[in-house]
């Protein structure tokens, strides 16, 4: 017989306390979060909930880890180290990271461009790519270090509603359906988040009209770690670099023409890939696993509410021109950590609403910040026509020639805001 429905708005008694903070969602940012809040809330209960079950732990120390040619990666700016770092799971991630030396900004068919090297900023790097698999691992087993930590994968939230001093959730596994109670949810369930709307929490959606085709490539000249952006009359293709003659692909194509592109035969598509690259990696020579995502700016109209929180790609889901979306998210759940810790002076203040518009009002700038710079970027780059494209070309051009402006560029790309 399945457990009863939570009730809405009744007070939750000490005794029926499951876990102090319930994440749900244990994609990157969840698991990021969960490590963060285990860290600051040391004698707090942080419960992570994820549908889908984690890879079984190695017995080893470290984490397991086979690369391979069609993994997704991800950008790290060179601001959210320290947030690893802090983490304790830098070291770990160093062992299979791509240091982006140089980023290079250009302008297909016109004259030009911009380029960013670490050197001039006084880092090691401007940022990393690391495949996905990789961070996560490296997440898993540093979770799972916590003993404040409790992870329930795979287990999946059927219900949640609010309960005064917290909220009611019904979580499923394996067919078992059990009740549990928690002061603060996090929503971390993704872009699309089934959660956030259950809640009636509305979102704003910008749809670009574009698909992103994401892709692995091999080309015939080493990268030397740098990450291209070049921006063309149907939307931008960036290519980061990973081993030593491969980059992640990330293509951005109008929506009609993208499933058409994206279904070409190898040889095909690398052609109309040079053509829209260039020669500056020499011949593309492979391509791995494709798949097609729509392009669109979505942002939760509400991030708090009492005991309430939604994070990462819930809140904002970024255009992925930039590189800046999981990053954003990252120095969000620093941000929350910190407040939480802050305000953790009795029973549940952590979780009240004024800690949490604390944690929002903290993070307001830089999420509209990231957010316009995202957004901006390719509707300034995309557009085909001929003044504005000299326009783009003359900017291009200042940025190389005006350190300010460049610096500027590169502080937004690094995630460092006004820290460089």
């Amino acid at each position: 017989m399945p457990a009863p429905k939570p009730t809405p708005h009744a007070a939750i008694d000490e005794a029926e306390l499951h876990s102090d903070v319930a994440i749900l969602g244990g994609g990157m940012v969840g698991l990021s979060l969960a490590i963060l809040l285990a860290q600051a809330l040391p004698h707090r209960r942080i419960t992570l909930v994820e549908s889908l079950p984690y890879p079984a732990a190695d017995d080893s120390t470290q984490p397991m880890f086979q690369p391979s040619f069609d993994a997704r990666s991800s950008a790290i700016a060179w601001g959210s180290q320290s947030i690893f770092s802090a983490m304790g799971v830098w070291p770990a991630l160093l062992q299979h990271l791509t240091p982006i030396a140089t980023v290079h900004v250009s302008d297909k068919g016109h004259v030009g461009g911009c380029r960013m090297q670490a050197q001039e900023y006084g880092v090691p790097a401007l940022g990393f790519v690391v495949d996905n698999a990789w961070l996560g691992a490296c997440l898993l087993a540093r979770a799972q270090q916590f003993s404040n930590l409790t992870i329930n994968a795979p287990a999946s939230v059927k219900a949640l509603a609010p309960r005064r001093g917290g909220y009611g959730l019904q979580l499923e596994n394996q067919g078992q359906i059990r009740d549990h109670n928690t002061r603060l949810a996090v929503i971390a369930d993704g872009a699309q988040s089934g959660l956030r709307q259950r809640l009636g929490i509305a979102s704003q959606v910008t749809d670009y009209q574009h698909h992103a085709l994401i892709a692995n490539v091999a080309f015939t000249q080493p990268h030397q770690g740098v990450a291209y952006e070049r921006f063309t009359a149907t939307g931008p293709v960036a290519v980061l670099p990973r081993a030593k003659q491969e980059g992640a692909l990330i293509w951005t194509l109008p929506s009609e023409q993208a499933e058409a592109v994206a279904e070409q035969g190898d040889d095909t598509l690398l052609a109309q890939l040079q053509t829209a690259f260039g020669q500056r990696l020499g011949r593309f020579t492979r391509i791995g696993q494709r798949t097609l995502y729509p392009l669109q700016l979505t942002q939760a109209k509400e991030q708090v509410r009492p005991h309430l929180v939604v994070m990462g790609n819930a809140a904002h889901s970024l255009h992925p021109v930039a590189g800046q979306g999981f990053n954003l998210s990252l120095r969000d759940c620093q941000s929350l950590a910190a407040t939480l810790a802050k305000h953790d002076a009795g029973e549940d203040q952590f979780a009240q609403l004024a800690a949490l518009q604390a944690y929002q009002s903290q993070q307001q700038a830089d999420q509209w910040l990231t957010t316009q710079f995202s957004d901006q970027l390719p509707r300034w780059f995309s557009n085909p026509g001929l003044a504005q494209a000299a326009v783009r070309g003359a900017g291009l051009l200042a940025l190389e020639l005006v350190p300010a402006g460049k610096r500027r560029l590169a502080k937004q790309s690094m995630g460092l805001g006004s820290r460089l």
